[in-house]
């Protein structure tokens, strides 16, 4: 058994739970603990069965809960060191046994779960996105990535599932009330990936045995659920796929996922 489900996702927020018959992981913890123990709770997970929390990096739409989860139930949380330091409001209430650093690229085991993180590009201090295996099955968690290289491609290749993010439109963007200097980060080579850019990657992942797909993290501002989800059939479509060889959904802000079974 691997199961996804997305407890939350988008620029307001996000966390994302991983689980097997043994291990349980959450992904980032960046909306408040009660939230996330509500979100876990109604999918019938006890937040003390978590075995650990993952973090991709610093910013608070990721680790907004992260300290007082773990104090609370005793959690620990991999994390790189850059990242940690980054971090020192939530550092200072992690305690120390529970603080497990890891270096980018280097595979690291919880329970029966292999993960593998890798760089992705962002203004934040070393983040990354994380590849987890369970015996042969791959799944991938990719956002925040101001743009898709080819290292960060072949990463993803061979996954089952990936969350992706799906994070603005170009044209909504332009128009939102974004002031223009925020409006050029998010577009920028260290801000986050568009929805066509989104559907780019996907169309590239289908070649190496993609079946499911999620869109997350997308911007309240510059972009809608359904403009996402179009914009990645129409880029399916046009790349000479059948739209229903995959799987996609989108991420909901604020209600957790169905459970998705790899």
């Amino acid at each position: 058994m691997l199961n996804f489900c997305s407890l939350y996702s988008g620029s307001s927020g996000n966390s994302l739970l991983v689980e097997t018959e043994n291990t349980k992981l959450l992904i980032d913890a960046g909306v408040s603990s009660k939230k996330i123990e509500n979100a876990l709770q109604d999918i019938h997970i006890e937040p003390s069965s978590i075995n650990g929390i993952l973090v991709t990096h610093e910013h608070t739409d990721h680790v907004q809960g992260l300290g007082t989860i773990s104090k609370k139930f005793d959690l620990p949380v991999f994390v790189n060191q850059e990242t940690l330091d980054a971090m020192p409001k939530q550092k200072d209430k992690i305690a120390s046994k529970n603080i497990k650093t890891f270096k980018i690229a280097d595979k690291f085991s919880i329970g029966d779960l292999e993960i593998k993180p890798f760089s992705i590009p962002h203004d934040a201090a070393n983040p990354c996105g994380f590849n987890i295996w369970k015996e042969n099955k791959k799944i991938s968690i990719a956002t925040d990535i101001g743009q898709m290289t080819n290292s960060i491609l072949k990463e993803l290749e061979e996954s089952l599932f990936i969350l992706l993010e799906a994070n603005y439109d170009p044209d909504v963007l332009r128009c939102s009330s974004y002031p223009f200097p925020l409006k050029n980060r998010i577009a920028g080579p260290t801000g986050h990936l568009s929805n066509e850019m989104a559907g780019k990657t996907i169309s590239h992942l289908l070649k190496s045995g993609l079946k499911n797909a999620m869109l997350g993290h997308l911007s309240k501002e510059s972009n809608f659920p359904e403009l996402a989800y179009q914009t990645v059939i129409d880029e399916l479509i046009s790349n000479h796929y059948d739209e229903n060889t995959l799987n996609l959904s989108v991420a909901s802000r604020n209600l957790h996922s169905k459970l998705i079974t790899i």
